[in-house]
């Protein structure tokens, strides 16, 4: 059973209140700007969750719960990882899941992106809880509460495995044909014009912009598909063949494929290290905008 990639809130309130009602997931996660090179500062979502969520809502920690320590970064968990974290959240075999977060979706792509993954049936809400706010829709406050529409109770464990080609490694990405290597970072970091939370700054040589945050409205809605698709050609990328998607931490990067997903293009896989893994191996390039502009 497929899924849409995105729900609107209205439909998503419908559905709660169904017999077969979605399991609901907040996977916010409070990522600050760097201040200089190198710094990486992350805050649980767990109090701004406990503040205002969807009814029946469960947070996660994605960072912990969904993620695998690494040398030089935090790698995604295997996918009988995923389904047993996600069994003790009450999501079963075939359980629809909706994912959201209150910092832009980006965090709720990332958890998207491995339910997915996985073949779970699962949709971001469109807005996330900004939109659900506007559309007037009930808020909760507190911690868990187990006879709210859309809570759930433990589930029995199932036996997951991929169902797509998901991730590349960092080998291939120096492979990657012109048009293929799409950077979701904002243009400045992408240019090294500003600090990075990484130990350089910088792009990968040979890869374009699309920056994943300008994919959606200031509302924080999806674009248009017509609008993805232009974006991403105005940029370069080849379209007719195979996306590999990468930015600072293998997290903006499942946004832009989330946004692909929605223009109907799943022909993408995310190098999960990113440019944590890059750049930490200093034999490794990586381009400025200056020496960019300088190359042409």
């Amino acid at each position: 059973m497929s899924a849409p990639a995105f729900l609107d809130a209205l439909d998503l309130h419908a559905q709660l209140r169904s017999a077969d009602a979605p399991v609901v997931l907040d996977a916010t996660l409070v990522l600050h700007r760097p201040r200089f090179d190198g710094d990486f500062r992350a805050e649980s979502g767990r109090d701004r969750w406990r503040e205002a969520h969807l009814p029946g809502s469960r947070h996660v920690a994605i960072d912990t719960e969904f993620s695998v320590p690494h040398a030089t970064h935090d790698h995604h968990a295997q996918p009988q990882g995923i389904a047993d974290r996600l069994a003790a959240l009450g999501v079963g075999e075939g359980t629809r899941v909706v994912v959201y977060d209150s910092v832009g979706t980006i965090w709720a792509a990332r958890l998207w992106y491995l339910l997915d993954w996985i073949g779970v049936p699962v949709s971001v809400l469109d807005g996330g809880l900004a939109a659900w706010r506007s559309a007037g829709l009930p808020i909760e406050s507190g911690d868990d509460a187990t006879d709210s529409p859309g809570s759930a109770r433990p589930a029995h464990g199932w036996e997951a495995h991929a169902v797509r080609e998901a991730w590349v490694e960092r080998d291939e990405i120096a492979l990657a044909r012109s048009g293929a290597l799409v950077c979701g970072l904002p243009a400045s970091a992408f240019a090294g014009a500003e600090p990075t939370r990484y130990s350089r700054r910088g792009h990968i040589p040979g890869s374009i912009n699309v920056p994943a945050r300008a994919l959606f409205d200031r509302d924080g809605r999806i674009l248009p598909v017509d609008d993805i698709r232009t974006r991403y050609r105005d940029a370069g990328a080849d379209l007719d063949g195979e996306l590999l998607l990468y930015c600072g931490g293998g997290i903006s990067a499942t946004a832009n494929a989330l946004a692909l997903a929605h223009a109907g293009l799943r022909k993408v896989r995310v190098y999960d290290g990113s440019l944590e893994e890059w750049s930490a191996d200093p034999s490794l390039p990586l381009e400025t905008e200056e020496a960019f502009a300088a190359s042409r």
